[in-house]
């Protein structure tokens, strides 16, 4: 796991194949400030070889905190450690737990209502009208064809929708399914199940994991994992949860200041950072992350999993009664 304490930009204008460019690349350490810009200017001397040499490379990283899919580090400020786990503060402003190795995944399960049934029921009523049309020239009417495309559409593609619903069963209640069956597949493993605003977490308790190994990707694949979360938990080789609400869930409609939400910032721009912190702290008190539901499988819990549930049950409100956000 990469969460570097200290960040620095270097950038050079060179001159190449008759033009001129500027290269930027990002630097970091957790020993110094001054390490940090000496890794962005060793970056910068890389990737200018590389320019000069014919290889086809970016002049500038994207400049976005957040970088689980193309390796970078997670460039979050850090607001406090906890061992070995670390407390971002991510773009929008909501606290995330980075942990090395405790087994942490969110399964969203939104529901979707969709419009596929309507569409389907609208078509096959078109067919039917227009052929009866052809035969009874008394259905030749727009207002007819309209009304009747009202009508149908609705009762038939509503109990459409409802019929699927009650055969399958919500998209929620199917993730969660899936994150039981594993469960009973294996026993041995110990797991605690969080809901969350759109499905369910998992934070796995009986052992640590590498988030790189077969057992980890076997996980993620059988409980139906989003495949962003997956990419990130590989190439940042972490596991990573959101303590805190989204701000839009409590009534903060207003972006972290300064936008976009990159760190580091410059020090005349922190005051105006800590005011948008102070208002969502205050906000988010009577808000929990997520709410704990039951435990899996083994009771058994590994020391490092043990102190990471304290922080992450602490931090989210998981306990309380607090509407999750």
């Amino acid at each position: 796991m990469i969460v570097p304490s200290y960040w620095a930009e270097s950038k050079r204008t060179i001159k190449h194949d008759n033009r001129q460019m500027t290269v930027r690349r990002f630097g970091w350490s957790d020993d110094s400030q001054s390490a940090a810009q000496e890794h962005a200017e060793q970056r910068v001397d890389d990737a200018v070889k590389k320019i000069t040499s014919g290889e086809s490379t970016l002049l500038a990283e994207p400049k976005v905190p957040y970088n689980g899919a193309d390796g970078l580090p997670i460039r979050e400020e850090i607001v406090s450690r906890h061992g070995e786990s670390v407390m971002t503060r991510n773009a929008y402003g909501a606290l995330c737990l980075n942990t090395p190795d405790v087994l942490i995944a969110d399964v969203d399960a939104e529901e979707r209502p969709g419009c596929g049934p309507y569409g389907y029921v609208f078509w096959g009523y078109s067919i039917v009208y227009i052929v009866l049309a052809w035969r009874v020239e008394g259905l030749r009417s727009l207002f007819l064809y309209l009304l009747g495309a009202f009508v149908v559409v609705t009762l038939l593609g509503s109990a459409w929708h409802w019929l699927r619903d009650r055969m399958r069963g919500s998209l929620k209640q199917a993730a969660r399914d899936r994150i039981e069956r594993f469960s009973n597949s294996h026993s041995d493993w110990g797991m605690r199940l969080y809901e969350t605003p759109r499905g369910w977490r998992v934070l796995v308790s009986h052992s640590t994991f590498d988030p790189r190994g077969d057992a980890v990707r076997d996980f993620f694949q059988a409980i139906g994992a989003d495949p962003i979360y997956v990419r990130m938990c590989f190439n940042q080789n972490c596991f990573r949860a959101r303590v805190s609400p989204k701000p839009w869930r409590i009534g903060i409609d207003d972006h972290l200041k300064p936008r976009p939400g990159v760190w580091p910032i410059t020090p005349e721009r922190m005051p105006q950072r800590k005011r948008w912190v102070e208002e969502y702290e205050r906000l988010s008190t009577q808000y929990a992350a997520c709410r704990f539901v039951e435990s899996l499988g083994s009771v058994s819990q590994c020391e490092e999993a043990r102190r990471v549930i304290q922080v992450h049950d602490r931090m989210s409100g998981a306990n309380t009664q607090f509407k999750i956000a």
